[in-house]
């Protein structure tokens, strides 16, 4: 999966499908009805606020969900490789950021050691000789 930037401005424009579950920060994941859900918006109500991190995972990984989900809020620049490890597939960046500084903050690192949400297995088990 790779994740797709959006500018706050595009972002305004868009008209939301039936489809689309907006979750609040604080609600649980597990307890949300997913059936035909295309996609799930995440809320940063602050860069330190890292629930939505926590959901985003939870979706991926433990209840399989395969559409897309989206940060929304404050998402900066510096917050997108673990956006994009914690299996978003689009990011809203916040007014004011700069879309190429964000771009390259996405191929800063080529891979990870660890597993994450999109890639669970640690670098060492993909590898093949």
């Amino acid at each position: 999966m790779s994740l797709t930037l959006i500018t706050a401005q595009a972002a305004a424009s868009e008209t939301v499908s039936p489809s689309v579950l907006a979750l609040p920060n604080d609600a649980d994941p597990r307890e949300a009805k997913l059936d035909g859900v295309t996609r799930i918006d995440l809320h940063f109500p602050a860069f330190t606020d890292g629930r939505a991190h926590s959901q985003a995972f939870l979706l991926r990984r433990r209840l399989g969900f395969q559409g897309e989900i989206r940060a929304t809020g404050d998402v900066l620049a510096d917050q997108l490789p673990l956006i994009a490890r914690n299996g978003f597939t689009q990011a809203v960046l916040k007014e004011g950021q700069d879309l190429a500084i964000a771009e390259r903050q996405l191929t800063r690192f080529p891979s990870y050691y660890q597993g994450d949400a999109v890639l669970p297995q640690p670098r060492f088990a993909r590898e093949t000789t």
